[in-house]
């Protein structure tokens, strides 16, 4: 479904266009969400955006994308939760549970020098492995500050820019950068530790 379609779905007032779009950027919605506010306070923020969502769609005027659009209402509704409260971003965040491991093995665009090693292999052995390599990674992400987790979520796993992610979050872009660079190196440590031990 292209968004022309979701959209045209969604002011006809179509459940299947509605469960389609909290389907697709649920995730992405509550990591704004607790990046402003906190994950005790993300879930409330999300159903008061989505009403605003319900509220406001015909006045969409699609002079930005759909996501963008949802994820700003998303920000501005968690920050007037806030009541005007600024957060502060604090450089010396949480480590991972394996702690850090050297800035040169990332290139200066944040990408790594090398990627870690991939398994290629279908056997129980390996499928139990990529299971407890998943569970290693959650355990990492949870280990992590809530912003450092949020601004690698948006930025990894639903591609945002970083510009975007400074709008949303209301952060500078150099506070953007080091979170993420540190949430990068925390998840490259964990692998790197799987790898050499298969264990998290």
């Amino acid at each position: 479904m292209t968004e022309e379609q979701l959209l045209a779905g969604l002011r006809a007032g179509h459940q299947a266009a509605y469960a389609a779009l909290v389907t697709q950027y649920q995730g992405a919605m509550r990591a704004v969400a607790i990046a402003i506010v906190g994950s005790s306070s993300a879930d409330e923020v999300v159903q008061d955006s989505w009403l605003a969502v319900v509220r406001n769609i015909d006045g969409f005027a699609e002079r930005s994308s759909l996501k963008t659009w949802l994820l700003t209402i998303t920000a501005n509704t968690a920050k007037t939760r806030l009541k005007k409260q600024r957060r502060e971003v604090f450089i010396d965040d949480l480590r991972g549970p394996h702690g850090s491991i050297d800035n040169d093995r990332f290139q200066p665009d944040g990408h790594w020098q090398q990627g870690p090693a991939r398994w290629h292999s279908d056997s129980p052995e390996a499928l139990l492995d990529a299971q407890e390599l998943r569970d290693c990674l959650e355990h990492t992400l949870s280990s992590l500050s809530e912003l450092q987790r949020s601004v690698l979520l948006l930025r990894d796993r639903q591609c945002l820019e970083l510009e975007e992610i400074c709008n949303l979050l209301d952060i500078s872009h150099s506070n953007v950068r080091v979170l993420l660079h540190r949430a990068r190196l925390s998840v490259f440590a964990t692998l790197e530790h799987f790898e050499v031990t298969g264990e998290c």
